[in-house]
């Protein structure tokens, strides 16, 4: 299967999480596409000023790579700056937000996957 970036899905989210402003996620995969694996395997794109709010992952994991933009990262009890190449993982039962802290928009790769 191919799949042409403007045949992508661009779904807007306000507040996600609790969060601030609206996010956009490029939906690359379904549920059904991920063989009921996981929900989410999407790029974000997250404008200035805008988050994900802090949260909780039961019975799934999240991972997100930074592709672009500066992302202020909650991971547990504690807040990272986190540039392109870094990453963020929030494992089952663990929490994190993320948001972005600079002048053009963060741009992040995420999956999240159910753990059994």
């Amino acid at each position: 299967m191919i799949k042409r970036k403007e045949n992508i899905t661009v779904r807007p989210v306000k507040e996600a999480q609790g969060g601030k402003g609206e996010i956009y996620f490029h939906d690359w995969l379904t549920k059904d596409e991920a063989y009921g694996l996981g929900r989410v395997f999407s790029k974000l794109v997250i404008p200035p000023g805008c988050s994900i709010g802090v949260h909780q992952h039961v019975g799934e994991f999240e991972a997100f790579y930074v592709l672009e933009g500066e992302a202020t990262v909650t991971d547990g009890a504690e807040t990272v700056l986190l540039n392109p190449g870094d990453m963020n993982l929030c494992r089952e039962g663990e929490f994190h937000g993320v948001e972005n802290c600079g002048s053009r928009d963060l741009v992040l790769l995420a999956l999240i996957l159910y753990k059994n």
